[in-house]
């Protein structure tokens, strides 16, 4: 099979991101045998919606069996595994190529929601059994993360049989650097985790969609819910 894997690029002032390093660092572990394909997305709402923008381009030049797109979430204290995407682009800030879209569908006559094939209560728990914070989240904002969530399983509701979905990941602790140690939130939990926990976690992601792919993995009947 053939598994496409996207990070961003560095946003909001911002000199790195770890989601494209975490990436970076899934590639080179990764050992096969299914294919891996990984790309870096920019940060514009145009690029990772339009029918000519580079998220359709690598699906369309790749037409791959699995997607997993990935972006930061800044502040976390775990990977999040996103299960919802809205069809609302609500920018607080500027995208990398100026735009700051309000109020506006990611897809014009889309549905207002569109939920992930991954199976993502299945891939945050294999996450956490590794000894890596994660959880199955159901908000992706309203900014580029989104926008790439909900035009990716828009594209791919056209194309069956194809899993994806979107997880976001924490600042790695590489960046947080010097002050890591003393970068606690008040539950207790670090903003940040070492760039290898990122990527063996976005690694457990993939394998355990290509194990359902192949049949061999089914959602548990468990609660993975949020109150609030």
């Amino acid at each position: 099979m053939k598994v496409l894997v996207t990070g961003f690029e560095p946003f909001g002032g911002d000199t790195v991101n770890a989601s494209a390093d975490a990436v970076a660092a899934l590639a080179e572990r990764w050992s096969g045998p299914d294919e891996l394909v990984t790309a870096v997305l920019p940060v514009e709402f145009d690029e990772v919606r339009g029918p000519h923008g580079r998220l359709m381009r690598l699906l369309d030049e790749h037409a791959p069996d699995v997607v997993v797109a990935t972006g930061l979430a800044d502040g976390v204290t775990q990977v999040r595994v996103e299960r919802v995407a809205i069809n609302l682009m609500d920018a607080r800030i500027p995208d990398n190529g100026g735009a700051r879209p309000v109020d506006a569908p990611v897809a014009d006559g889309g549905p207002d929601a569109r939920f992930a094939t991954l199976p993502v209560k299945a891939a945050a728990a294999a996450v956490r059994e590794a000894g890596i914070p994660a959880g199955v989240t159901y908000s992706a904002g309203t900014y580029v993360c989104n926008a790439t969530f909900y035009a990716l399983q828009h594209a791919l509701a056209e194309r069956p049989g194809v899993l994806s979905g979107f997880v976001h990941v924490p600042r790695s602790t590489e960046e947080v650097g010097a002050q890591a140690s003393e970068s606690a939130l008040a539950d207790g939990g670090a903003a940040h985790l070492p760039l290898d926990a990122l990527a063996h976690a976005l690694e457990i992601v993939v394998r355990t969609a290509l194990r359902a792919a192949r049949g061999d993995v089914v959602e548990p009947d468990a609660p993975a819910g949020a109150l609030h």
